[in-house]
């Protein structure tokens, strides 16, 4: 499905009604991305598109950093729709501050994970342990938003 939509809840709440339409059931999507505060947010909604590879992303992306001065604060962005037929989506969003830094690879994560550090604890995403990034990330912070709206209890109709 196309992510042409200008916002990351627009472009979940497309890929959450599709899937709900497609199979008659609450569906889940989602969208995010980096979005660099020196750069006014680049790469942002784009954040997956604006390069076939994550390699070339992060070249892109440390091209235009050249003769910027640190830090390069950023931010994780994630939009969470849930669609569920017959009643409008709702949209939770998660972020999380950050800086960008050179690639730091480490046992897990993609994307732009290898040179986004979260400086409350040191680490990349990509060095941190699956259930450690899930604690400190910005979709993290949104499936927290969902889980305490009520919004998935009030499916089963005891809500």
């Amino acid at each position: 499905m196309p992510e042409d939509a200008d916002t990351y809840a627009a472009n979940a709440s497309l890929k959450a009604e599709a899937a709900a339409a497609a199979g008659g059931l609450p569906a889940l999507g989602d969208d995010s991305g980096l979005e660099v505060e020196a750069l006014d947010g680049y790469p942002g909604v784009r954040s997956a598109r604006v390069a076939a590879t994550q390699d070339e992303r992060h070249r892109l992306l440390f091209d235009r950093l050249a003769g910027v001065p640190r830090p390069w604060r950023a931010r994780f962005v994630c939009a969470l729709a849930l669609a569920v037929p017959g009643r409008p989506t709702r949209v939770f969003l998660g972020e999380r501050p950050g800086e960008v830094v050179e690639s730091r690879p480490g046992p897990s994560g993609f994307g732009y994970d290898p040179v986004f550090l979260v400086p409350e604890v040191g680490r990349t995403f990509a060095e941190m342990a699956l259930d450690e990034k899930d604690l400190w990330s910005h979709r993290g912070v949104a499936t927290r938003a969902l889980l305490a709206s009520g919004a998935l209890a009030a499916l089963d109709g005891s809500a």
